[in-house]
């Protein structure tokens, strides 16, 4: 029965059960972190081998020559490229290879089009207003960049095909003070939805009235899959806007940050010739190149695309039975009571749940009071808001499956529990 069929006399005595229940929960003296996307030890000793990739006695020379240990190439070594371009889909050409974060590399294109401007247009700090896109719910470490830089976010609701494009295109097309859109394309953060070719297609025919609009293309999980059976896939942007005659409207970015270590990984950028070109103009002010050794090692580790492919799958092993403890638990106890909803990802590093408008942020704090820390409900909404009171960001991947499974078992009850007062309040 729904919860919203009872009669009040049933839920005072459920909300009676619950909340003994509760109290035994907390007792329990649990103490387990669900509130970021952030890989497990265990995780982390998959990757162990990239430490010894090279030693003092290799040969620390890029295929081209160029001495790693040395000053030097300003957008990556060769094979680097190589590697990352195969990852996101693209060609080496269009291809810059950084440090070890992707999130770094989107804050410097923000910074950048603010200070001075993207391709000759005026800086957006000497412009009276600008507006950015922002799909919902979303990553909160997008908002704050942009919050950062005091830039007006809109949202846009999200589906299971990417964001709702007729917006988009109101938006994009119609105002000139519209400079950007945030997107996860693949396996977003935090529904795991992919973007389908239609929506892809779209995006990259596009007709800005801002001559210096971007997609901002965080392909932060384009291979992080759970199943070998049941893979997304995503068609390449880069190429979708040089078929359309927009090759310069979109800044891609992923990294090996969830592959390799996230602290000593490498991150790239691709996106067109002219993009590029203007942005190694400061780059040669900001650096004089990046970690050409961390480049080299990771080639040596991975190899190829496959050996990217099949390190991913090392990491699946290991992901898949705490995404699964969660959704176990979220259809047995949940399913069929019209208390809440999710969507079971197939890759990615989320499960977004959605309660009953008003609930989230005391369904969050009952949790942590319980010793379950989730991610701050609103954290998925630009400013930190959700109009809704409802949306809640899972992380599985850091506890064990055996702690995800507890942590889920206090989730539903604290979901339970908040939902009868609500009714009840009503």
């Amino acid at each position: 029965m729904q919860y919203s069929e009872m009669s009040k006399e049933e839920l005072l005595t459920l909300q009676a059960e619950l909340n003994q229940q509760y109290a035994e929960a907390k007792a329990k003296g649990l103490n387990l972190d669900m509130s970021r996307g952030k890989p497990s030890a265990t995780q982390l000793n998959v990757s162990l081998g990239l430490l010894d990739a090279i030693n003092a006695s290799s040969d620390l020379k890029a295929e081209n020559g160029t001495d790693c240990r040395n000053y030097g190439v300003l957008d990556g070594i060769p094979e680097a490229k190589k590697l990352m371009a195969d990852m996101m889909g693209t060609t080496p050409e269009h291809i810059i290879v950084y440090g070890n974060a992707s999130l770094n590399i989107m804050y410097d294109q923000v910074s950048r089009a603010y200070t001075h401007g993207i391709l000759g247009n005026t800086p957006w700090g000497r412009l009276d207003k600008v507006k950015f896109l922002c799909p919902v719910p979303g990553y909160d470490r997008h908002f704050a960049i942009t919050e950062h830089f005091g830039i007006e976010m809109i949202n846009i609701p999200m589906s299971e095909s990417g964001p709702d494009m007729d917006m988009v295109e109101q938006y994009v097309n119609n105002d000139e003070t519209v400079k950007g859109i945030w997107c996860v394309p693949k396996y977003s953060n935090p529904q795991g939805f992919t973007y389908s070719d239609e929506t892809v297609k779209r995006f990259a025919n596009l007709k800005p009235a801002a001559k210096d609009f971007r997609i901002f293309w965080d392909n932060a999980y384009v291979i992080h899959h759970l199943y070998d059976d049941k893979q997304d896939e995503i068609l390449d942007i880069i190429s979708e806007c040089e078929k359309a005659g927009n090759p310069d409207m979109v800044f891609e970015f992923a990294s090996t940050s969830k592959v390799s270590f996230p602290g000593s990984g490498i991150a790239a950028l691709a996106s067109s010739e002219a993009n590029l070109a203007d942005i190694k103009k400061s780059l040669t002010i900001q650096t004089i190149g990046y970690d050409k050794l961390n480049q080299l090692r990771h080639v040596r580790y991975f190899k190829d695309i496959n050996g990217l492919k099949e390190h991913m799958r090392k990491h699946a092993e290991q992901m898949r039975p705490k995404f699964e403890a969660v959704l176990e638990v979220l259809n047995t106890e949940l399913g069929g009571l019209g208390i809440g909803s999710w969507y079971a990802p197939r890759g990615g590093y989320f499960i977004s749940f959605d309660a009953m408008e008003g609930c989230a942020k005391e369904i969050v704090a009952k949790c942590k009071e319980a010793g379950v820390k989730l991610t701050n409900a609103g954290a998925t909404f630009p400013y930190g808001k959700d109009p809704k009171d409802s949306n809640i960001r899972i992380a599985p991947s850091f506890p064990t499956p055996e702690e995800m499974a507890q942590a889920a078992d206090l989730f539903v009850l604290c979901v339970k529990l908040v939902s009868v007062e609500k009714l009840l309040a009503k």
